[in-house]
């Protein structure tokens, strides 16, 4: 692409040449089939990092697909095409009978089960997990839901907002004389997600190794999301006060906060040990702050963090970013610029690292996106496909699955359903 993608081409011209898709890629994962019923995004990113690892993941969407797609750009469905790579697509009507009954069909194959209906559904849908622990005793179920399959709060929506709130996660962010700030990404999906992936390969494990049998994972956005806060519930305990919004600043270290530059961009500088404080004075000609009463130790400057924040903030107000950063970091002070998305992609260790990388795409030409995490030096994952369109795979895995006279006739039925067509 032309103008702001120019330096990434260029930079990515001179590395060697690498595949952007291999579909023949053994990942450590081969062999592990997952069927997902879930919509949106927690479901979606747990998914993703099995398939990128080498899982099958069969994408169960009704015939208009999963929600997630109509989350569009520019008429572009870019979260689908990020969080929908490495699966397969095939659309079925889950109000019909044989539509479940396929689901069944399926269930009987896999390892692993994804759903993040209401509780309850997957029950009225004749699709419990007693039920398919009878097809299947050694599946793995994973139940996502706002706030769990028991509790009050069980049959209330739970949309990552939500839970953001009920959490104690927004009442802590932003500042302390304006409103919570909710965040300006999915973290609650992200946090279950990310909490599943880990959660499924233990219980995989019990299957394969220990010769258990398949369980169920109860897993809400809530209790994640809850967990990262870490020892809030303790100090409130122990003090009866509630942690305010500090904005960028930290109650357990400072300095810590984000600073305007001269040429009105902004840098964070984080100084967690005695010894980086002290540097951070020493560096912007304060030395002798380092035995100032309100400095001399951590808990007195985060008591005084807003006079500390003046005078550093001071400092770093009187030069441009470029200088900031390069005074700072040849003194080894852990400072850092405040990037935008277009200074990311832009950014020589996103690039040397390929923390951003490009593959082909039919309506963006190529899509940016983020490649396989973590990387693993012995077995690691792969890039196999592109996200598929509605539907794309019910040929080539359901034709199989039930033979050539019950797949066309549901076809017919509609209980199969064409999506939107094929692929572009």
């Amino acid at each position: 692409m032309p103008g702001r993608w120019s330096s990434w081409q260029s930079t990515l011209a001179r590395k060697p040449a690498r595949k952007a898709f291999d579909p023949g890629a053994r990942g450590p994962l081969n062999g592990v089939r997952v069927v997902d019923l879930s919509r949106l995004v927690a479901g979606n990113i747990l998914t993703l990092q099995l398939g990128d690892f080498g899982a099958e993941v069969i994408k169960v969407e009704p015939p208009e697909g999963d929600t997630l797609r109509s989350w569009r750009v520019k008429g572009v469905e870019t979260a689908w095409k990020v969080y929908g790579r490495n699966k397969k697509s095939v659309a079925l009507d889950l109000r019909s009978e044989d539509g479940r009954a396929i689901v069944k069909r399926l269930a009987a194959t896999a390892q692993i089960l994804v759903e993040s209906f209401r509780p309850g559904v997957l029950e009225d849908m004749g699709l419990a997990p007693a039920q398919l622990h009878a097809l299947n005793p050694r599946l793995v179920i994973v139940r996502i839901s706002g706030w769990g399959q028991d509790g009050r709060y069980r049959h209330k929506p739970g949309f990552g907002t939500l839970i953001e709130g009920y959490s104690g996660f927004a009442s802590m962010n932003g500042f302390a004389d304006r409103e919570p700030v909710l965040p300006p990404m999915y973290l609650a999906d992200a946090m279950a997600a990310l909490y599943g992936y880990g959660a499924v390969m233990v219980a995989l494990r019990e299957v394969e190794v220990a010769g258990g049998k398949g369980q169920v994972l109860d897993l809400p956005l809530f209790d994640p999301l809850f967990s990262v806060l870490g020892p809030q519930a303790a100090n409130h305990k122990l003090t009866g006060e509630v942690k305010v919004r500090t904005g960028s600043r930290s109650t357990n270290a400072a300095p810590r906060n984000v600073y305007r530059t001269r040429d009105d961009r902004w840098v964070c500088l984080s100084a967690s040990t005695q010894g980086m404080a002290e540097r951070v004075l020493t560096k912007i000609g304060r030395p002798e702050l380092a035995k100032d009463p309100r400095f001399a130790t951590n808990i007195e400057r985060v008591r005084h963090g807003e006079e500390l924040d003046a005078i550093i903030g001071g400092f770093i107000a009187e030069r441009d970013l470029a200088e900031n950063l390069r005074y700072f970091d040849e003194a080894g002070v852990t400072i850092g610029p405040v990037y935008d998305i277009a200074q990311i992609v832009q950014d020589d260790y996103v690039l040397e690292r390929e923390a951003l990388i490009e593959i082909p795409d039919a309506d963006m030409g190529e899509l940016p996106t983020h490649p396989v995490v973590p990387r693993l030096s012995g077995t690691p994952g792969a890039l196999r496909a592109g996200a598929p369109a509605i539907g794309e795979h019910n040929e080539a895995l359901l034709k199989p699955l039930l033979g050539s006279a019950d797949y066309d006739r549901l076809r017919q039925s509609s209980a199969i359903s064409s999506g939107r067509g094929t692929k572009k």
